[in-house]
C-alpha cells in the first residue's frame, strides 16, 4: 500500500477550552521495533485528552503530543519484529498518544483484533474503557462473582463498561446518575439499582439497599468531598479505586475507617505503564472479555460520532457530560 506523506491530525495550539484543538497537517508516522501502523476509521473521545488539552495530564515521553488513546482502523504497515498482524487487519488498539489523526502508530502488543459483529465505530470505544475497567475493577479492586459494585458516573464510557463486565461476572451493581435518563440507560445496561445523586444521598441510598452492610468495591472518579463517603458505604474489607479526580484531589476526611473496616484504597493511571504492562491487560481481555463482545452478550454504547475535524465539538459534548456512554471521532476511511 502506498502511504500519503502527509496526513490530517488534530493539534493542540497551546492549552485551554475546546478551541485550542486544531486540524492540521503532519508527516505520516513511521512504526518501530514492535509497532504497527494503523490507517484510523474511528478514534475514542476520553476524558484523559480534555485533561491534555488543559495542560493537566501531559504525554509520556516518547509518545506522540497529539491527543487521542484509542482507535480502530487496518493494518498497513510493520515495524521490525511485528509478526501478529498482517497488513489488512481489522484491529483495535490502545496508545500512548496519536489517535486523533488518519494514521496511528501503536505497539503490537497493545493491539487486538476487531471483535467479531463490532464496527470500526464500536470497536474504537473498546480499548481505553476496557482497558481501565479491567485492570482498576478486576486486578486492582479485585470484584469477583456474588460481590457488589458501586460505580459513580454509571452512563460515562468508563461507566457503562463497567456496568457490563461486572453483570457479566456474576456482580451486584449500583451506579450513581444525574438525571432519569442516565438511570434508565443504566439499568437497561443490568445495572440493579440507579441512584440520582442530585436527589438521593447515595450513600443512605446504599445502607437502605443493602441493610446497611455497604458494598464491596467503589469505582470513583470523582474524589473531593466524595472521598469520605466512600469510605462511609464500603462494606468491611471493601476496596475503593480512584481512577479521576474532577472533583478535586486534595480532600479533608477522617480515614479512622481504613482502620476498622480494614479498607483498601487504591488508583491508578493506564497512560504512562510500560508497554508489557499494558500487554498483559491485553491478554487478559482477549482471553476472559472478547468472546462476550463476540457473542454480543457485552457491547460498548455509543452516544454520538463526529468527523475528525470537529473534535472541538466532540469536547464541547463531553464537557457537558450530556452523553451517555462513548464519542467517537471518525475518518473518511
Amino acid at each position: 500500500m502506498t502511504l500519503p506523506d502527509t496526513i490530517t491530525a488534530i493539534e493542540l495550539d497551546g492549552f485551554g477550552g475546546p478551541d485550542v484543538l486544531k486540524p492540521g497537517r503532519m508527516a505520516v508516522p513511521r512504526p518501530g521495533a514492535g509497532e504497527l501502523l494503523i490507517k484510523v476509521a474511528a478514534a475514542g473521545v476520553n476524558r484523559p485528552d480534555v485533561q491534555q488539552r488543559l495542560g493537566q495530564y501531559n504525554p509520556p515521553p516518547g509518545a506522540s503530543p497529539i491527543p487521542g488513546l484509542e482507535v480502530a482502523g487496518e493494518v498497513v504497515a510493520l515495524g521490525d519484529g511485528a509478526s501478529r498482524f498482517s497488513v489488512g487487519d481489522k484491529v483495535c488498539a490502545l496508545v500512548a498518544g496519536g489517535g486523533y489523526a488518519e494514521y496511528c502508530v501503536a505497539p503490537e502488543p497493545q493491539t487486538l483484533p476487531v471483535p467479531d459483529g463490532l464496527s470500526m465505530i464500536e470497536a474504537a470505544g473498546v480499548p481505553e474503557t476496557f482497558f481501565t475497567v479491567w485492570t482498576n475493577v478486576f486486578d486492582r479492586g479485585r470484584l469477583a462473582s456474588g460481590e457488589s459494585l458501586l460505580i459513580h458516573g454509571g452512563s460515562s464510557g468508563i461507566g457503562t463498561t463497567a456496568i457490563q463486565l461486572a453483570k457479566a461476572f456474576g456482580s451486584t451493581v449500583y451506579v450513581t446518575v444525574g438525571n432519569a435518563d442516565k438511570a434508565a440507560a443504566c439499568l437497561d445496561l443490568g445495572a440493579d439499582h440507579a441512584i440520582n445523586y442530585r436527589d438521593q444521598d447515595f450513600v443512605e441510598e446504599i445502607k437502605r439497599l443493602t441493610d446497611k452492610r455497604g458494598v464491596d468495591v467503589v469505582l470513583d472518579m470523582v474524589g473531593g468531598d466524595y472521598v469520605q463517603r466512600n469510605l462511609d458505604v464500603l462494606a468491611i474489607e471493601g476496596r475503593l479505586v480512584q481512577i479521576a479526580w474532577l472533583g478535586g484531589s486534595r480532600v479533608d476526611a477522617d480515614f479512622m475507617k481504613l482502620m476498622i473496616k480494614r479498607l483498601t484504597w487504591t488508583g491508578s493511571t493506564l497512560r504512562p505503564r510500560t508497554v508489557e504492562q499494558k500487554a498483559e491487560i491485553a491478554r487478559a481481555l482477549e482471553s476472559k472479555v472478547w468472546p462476550k463482545l463476540a457473542q454480543g452478550s457485552i457491547k460498548p454504547v455509543i452516544h454520538s460520532t463526529f468527523p475528525l475535524e470537529k473534535a472541538r465539538e466532540a469536547h464541547e459534548l463531553m464537557e457537558s457530560s450530556d452523553h451517555i456512554g462513548k464519542i467517537i471521532l471518525t475518518t473518511q476511511a
